[in-house]
């Protein structure tokens, strides 16, 4: 699933594409809007709140969506050939650019007021105005028995962390992922890190958190099942989180972050 700083990067891509202009087309393949109609609207902004996308409409209108594990927002200049088939799921375009939205998990439009019931229950996005640590930590600390690598990804605590940015910060903290929040002293170092990782690589694709952008060196725990630490050379692990069918991947070093 795309984390934060990818849906960050979608969110500019999206605002060069439509902000400002008036859409020429607005067609929502989801049966629940199939018959909206946005056309004559200027669009007004997107913006990412964690791993949500929110693109305002002028007559206070958003259209919200969610990439979920395989979706994409594809921009291309007006007239290029959409995708054919079923995995369109919509489509807002204006005299210049065309934005298809391809596998979308999830796809709505509400009125811009109404934009806290599909987000008001996210924790402080680690790449937004909102971003307040201590929030963070006050959430975090409300689960004492939870392990850390659950507390993590629960976007009602910090907003924007998946697989990746979870097992690269437990991994440079030292702390292994089943040790429960309540044991865990530095709450606030660890989410700062978190936040300072997404931020460095929110203008670039591709995730890099050693600070080496050469392939197969950018991350130091992800991606590198059964291969030696590059610290200690303990062999990485990797396993699964959390309960059925929600378990996640999760790869960390026994030697730098011990039981």
């Amino acid at each position: 699933m795309p984390e934060g700083d990818a849906v960050y990067r979608t969110a500019a891509r999206l605002r060069g594409a439509l902000d400002g202009r008036a859409l020429t087309r607005s067609d929502f393949r989801v049966p629940r809007h199939a018959t909206a109609d946005l056309r004559g609207r200027t669009v007004l902004g997107t913006q990412s709140r964690g791993k949500h996308l929110l693109t305002r409409i002028e007559g206070d209108l958003t259209v919200h969506t969610h990439l979920r594990m395989d979706g994409s927002w594809q921009i291309s200049e007006t007239g290029r050939r959409i995708p054919p088939g079923d995995q369109v799921r919509l489509v807002l375009a204006n005299a210049r650019w065309q934005a298809v939205g391809v596998k979308l998990g999830m796809v709505d439009l509400v009125g811009t007021a109404d934009e806290a019931r599909l987000v008001g229950h996210l924790g402080p996005d680690l790449l937004g105005a909102d971003w307040d640590p201590d929030e963070a930590v006050r959430r975090l600390r409300g689960s004492p028995g939870r392990t850390i690598g659950e507390a993590l990804l629960d976007q009602r605590n910090l907003a924007g962390i998946g697989t990746i940015y979870r097992a690269e910060t437990l991994f440079l903290r030292g702390l292994w992922p089943w040790k429960k929040v309540g044991e865990i002293e530095d709450l606030y170092g660890l989410v700062s890190l978190a936040q300072r990782l997404l931020d460095a690589n929110k203008a670039h694709a591709g995730t890099v958190t050693t600070g080496d952008r050469r392939p197969g060196n950018q991350t130091w725990v992800y991606g590198r099942a059964g291969r030696p630490c590059r610290r200690c050379g303990t062999r990485i692990s990797r396993g699964e989180m959390g309960a059925r069918p929600q378990e996640r991947l999760i790869l960390w070093c026994a030697g730098c972050q011990p039981r």
